[in-house]
């Protein structure tokens, strides 16, 4: 794995505990098919939550929570009619898209923002 994946990959694992300690129970991650990939699956309540992870380290271009634009917010929008599709249909308390961000400082504690109904 390189520095990128790595990066991605701690970031998405902070996110997951961050959901986890919201409540919210992990269904799966990384859940991929032909359009794409899902970074975290979850349900909150009897909601399922579709959740971007953006990871990225302070002094980066942009800030994480920048980073889903209103295209990136379609195609979240479509991989969840596709999960849905391929997993028996939507909750009744209907589905959710989240983003979580995560900053990483040069010194101290990663900074996770989590923003709920993003897309």
């Amino acid at each position: 794995m390189n520095a990128r994946g790595a990066l991605g990959r701690y970031g998405e694992e902070l996110a997951a505990r961050t959901l986890a300690g919201a409540g919210m129970t992990v269904v799966e991650r990384n859940w991929r098919c032909r359009s794409g990939e899902i970074d975290i699956v979850a349900r909150d309540g009897d909601a399922l939550v579709v959740c971007e992870v953006k990871t990225r380290r302070e002094g980066s271009f942009e800030h994480p929570m920048a980073a889903v634009t209103p295209v990136k917010a379609g195609r979240l929008r479509h991989l969840a009619e596709c999960w849905l599709a391929a997993n028996g249909g939507a909750p009744a308390g209907g589905v959710r898209i989240d983003l979580i961000g995560v900053l990483l400082p040069r010194r101290g504690a990663p900074l996770v923002e989590h923003a709920r109904g993003v897309a």
